[in-house]
């Protein structure tokens, strides 16, 4: 990313919406700014493999898996204002593991980019299971979007969650229930 020509666009925007970018308190927004997006767009510019760094490892067991409450954050692509939260993820081991830190680097890797929350949930899901070979994956996203609350309906207290179930997760209704329960999202009811 050119962060000098994005730092001039942003210089256009601050006088386009009325604002004179050579007061003091916003001399160096532009550069900032330019900054601020180039972190929260990184995932477009890493690379998986790095990401992952070998950090597959073989196992002998096939259990569940879960690594509960991810923070992310993201920016929506219709408003690019940003919406957070948190990710669940889970999988059953097909005689091997991914390293913890890197479930966390996953979510991260996809979340740091213009996103709409259902891909984000698909995207994590499907590269998990695609570098494992799990036997299932589950991945859950409760998300609060800025774009939602602080524009449009206002609605502040609104969660959105989404859910991918892959595998033996879509597969089988018993392991999809357990992944719920475990995470505090159990539906039966």
């Amino acid at each position: 990313m050119n962060i000098e020509r994005v730092a001039q666009l942003a210089r256009e925007l601050l006088i386009e919406i009325g604002e004179d970018p050579d007061r003091e308190g916003l001399l160096k927004t532009p550069q900032r700014y330019a900054k601020a997006l180039a972190f929260l767009t990184q995932g477009y510019h890493q690379d998986m493999g790095v990401i992952i760094n070998n950090a597959i490892f073989e196992a002998e067991s096939n259990n569940m898996i879960i690594m509960r409450d991810i923070e992310l954050y993201s920016m929506c692509e219709h408003h690019m204002l940003p919406f957070f939260g948190r990710a669940h993820v889970g999988y059953i081991a097909q005689k091997k593991v991914i390293g913890l830190s890197k479930i966390a680097r996953i979510v991260d890797f996809y979340a740091r980019r213009l996103q709409i929350q259902e891909r984000l949930t698909a995207q994590i899901a499907r590269a998990l299971m695609d570098h494992t070979q799990a036997e299932g994956v589950g991945v859950v996203l409760e998300c609060k979007h800025l774009c939602t609350m602080m524009r449009g309906v206002e609605k502040q207290n609104s969660i959105m969650t989404t859910s991918s179930v892959l595998g033996s997760f879509h597969n089988d209704e018993i392991t999809r229930q357990e992944f719920l329960q475990l995470i505090g999202r159990d539906t039966r009811g």
